[in-house]
């Protein structure tokens, strides 16, 4: 199951390999860079994210960053990268 650390994480992750700093994201977000800095630490809770979690357990589904117009997740990626493989 993917928690709310895990989603922080690769916020973190996306927003670095991005070339981004919390300020240039939060612009281009439209949002406070306080935002994202809480949402990058958990601050405070998001009870809507913890909701969609939930719900995408109960469908039988995890959520996986993918990069746009691409198939593969980052595990998908890093698996590739370590040789190993995910099934």
């Amino acid at each position: 199951m993917t928690t709310l650390f895990d989603i922080a994480d690769m916020l973190k992750t996306a927003r670095r390999e991005a070339g981004l700093s919390q300020d240039e994201l939060a612009r281009r977000a439209g949002v406070a860079r306080t935002t994202v800095a809480r949402m990058e630490t958990l601050a405070r809770g998001d009870m809507s994210v913890s909701v969609l979690l939930r719900l995408l357990e109960a469908a039988g589904h995890d959520l996986k960053l993918v990069r746009r117009g691409h198939q593969r997740t980052i595990d998908d990626i890093l698996a590739e990268q370590r040789g190993g493989d995910l099934s």
